[in-house]
């Protein structure tokens, strides 16, 4: 079985290391973790490996956040992946820093990437990884706490967050959403 796990983040060494880039940290610990390097392909940074016996592409969409949806539609057609193994690794304000929650569906939650593959799919129906980024910001401040650094205490639980997101990725490919949500979420 062949999948897709697309980490959503914002090219740029000024966005690098970003709450908003939290895809892109999680397939970059995930790649480093396997031996595997990315290479620029069309519309993003792929990198492939195998874990068992799926066959994973790690996406990370050149096209800015916003237009993630033209990444991760070339790439689903490209590589002939069906919808349902498709698995979008995105930031979210709603859950506190390094919560992990997986869902099989789901509308966008003013997510501007999830908005885009929504779009351009033409369905909710694929899954996603949410990783918390917290929201400790005033009001009128949530596009600079998005684009903005995690703080030192966040660093610290950092690693060990990725790496709980790279085991429910695997879990994901190897035994399915079900699985991979009552063994992940909230953990």
């Amino acid at each position: 079985m062949k999948y897709l796990i697309a980490g959503l983040g914002n090219i740029g060494t000024e966005y690098q290391g970003t709450r908003h880039n939290i895809g892109f940290t999680v397939l970059d610990a995930f790649a480093k973790a396997s031996n595997i390097v990315f290479s620029t392909q069309r519309y993003g940074d792929v990198a492939t490996l195998r874990v068992k016996n799926a066959q994973l592409v790690l996406l990370k969409p050149s096209t800015y956040m916003n237009l993630s949806g033209e990444a991760v539609r070339y790439w689903h057609i490209k590589e002939n992946i069906p919808l349902e193994n498709i698995l979008v690794v995105v930031d979210d304000i709603a859950l506190p820093f390094g919560t992990i929650r997986l869902r099989a569906k789901g509308a966008d939650g003013g997510h501007n990437g999830l908005t885009s593959i929504i779009n351009l799919l033409q369905t909710q129906a694929f899954a996603r990884l949410r990783f918390g980024i917290g929201n400790d910001f005033p009001p009128g401040a949530q596009v600079d706490y998005v684009l903005g650094y995690p703080t030192p205490d966040e660093l610290a639980i950092l690693p060990e967050r990725v790496n709980v997101a790279i085991e429910a990725i695997k879990a994901f490919c190897l035994s399915g959403i079900n699985f991979a949500m009552t063994n992940y979420n909230n953990k």
